[in-house]
């Protein structure tokens, strides 16, 4: 003899069921792993690309005035120059670069 105990067919029929299961488990399994690192894959390679180019922008100072600081954030880029010994802070939209506004700081008497 084999050593194993010969099933009945109704035994073998579960058996086999079991199998089938298992085997669809495994294959929905790898499936949506590699779907998942699928996904991962193309975020990582392809994340650098949906940044806007760069664009070179010349913006004229008024005569006399020094940029004392730059700073970024929300959207827009501030730039706070010295004007005359007065400071204003020159605000622009990121994404066009196109003036938004200014602020003029004064000293109250």
């Amino acid at each position: 003899m084999s050593g194993e105990p010969f099933l009945n067919p109704e035994a073998e029929r579960a058996v086999a069921k079991v199998h089938r299961l298992m085997l669809i488990a495994t294959v929905t399994t790898f499936v949506a792993i590699g779907a998942v690192l699928f996904v991962i894959g193309y975020r990582v390679f392809h994340l650098g690309g949906s940044a806007a180019p760069a664009a070179d922008v010349a913006a004229a100072l008024p005569a006399g005035a020094k940029v004392l600081s730059t700073s970024m954030g929300e959207g827009r880029l501030a730039i706070t120059i010295d004007l005359n010994g007065k400071n204003e802070v020159l605000l622009f939209d990121l994404a066009t670069l196109k003036p938004v506004g200014t602020i003029r700081l004064e000293k109250k008497p």
